[in-house]
């Protein structure tokens, strides 16, 4: 994926941060674009057995095997129905390369500081621990979740041992 991305010249651009930005079902989300190493297209993976549902099963990338999170499922949205659109984006979270399913990849976004902001403490599926706050960009309500702590939470801890 190209991470060369030109930055806004817009007023207060120094101050903005870059999102790669999804779909969930019919929310959007953005995440960190220094998190996304790139974004592939939706193919079978090897399941294993005895892992949470939200783990699809893992990967052969080049030699490295990534676990798959299906983000529907964890974030309790309902089974997703794979097609044309699903993609995997492939993610760099500390020492590990994790992959998630998404419905589809909406694009790069850079919202400055000012137009996020905190996450209200009710109606989101997703634990507020985990969401960095909602972005406003034009017009588009984008819920910021801080996926290394969402990667990283106690309850994905079996992606080690898929991953093994």
């Amino acid at each position: 994926m190209e991470k060369n991305v030109s930055r806004p010249s817009t007023p207060g651009a120094e101050d903005a941060r870059e999102y790669l930005t999804f779909r969930l079902g019919t929310e959007e989300y953005g995440l960190n674009i220094l998190n996304a190493q790139e974004i592939r297209g939706y193919d079978s993976v090897t399941k294993i057995a005895n892992s949470p549902a939200f783990i699809k099963g893992v990967i052969n990338m080049r030699g490295i095997i990534v676990p798959i999170i299906d983000m529907r499922i964890r974030f309790n949205l309902g089974e997703a129905t794979y097609n044309e659109f699903t993609v995997v984006i492939i993610l760099n979270i500390g020492e590990r390369v994790i992959g998630m399913v998404v419905d589809a990849v909406s694009d790069v976004t850079s919202a400055p500081d000012e137009q996020v902001h905190p996450a209200p403490e009710f109606g989101t599926v997703l634990d507020t621990a985990y969401i960095d706050g909602i972005a406003t960009v034009d017009e588009r309500m984008i819920i910021i979740i801080d996926i290394e702590k969402l990667m990283t939470a106690e309850d994905m801890g079996l992606m080690d041992q898929a991953a093994a």
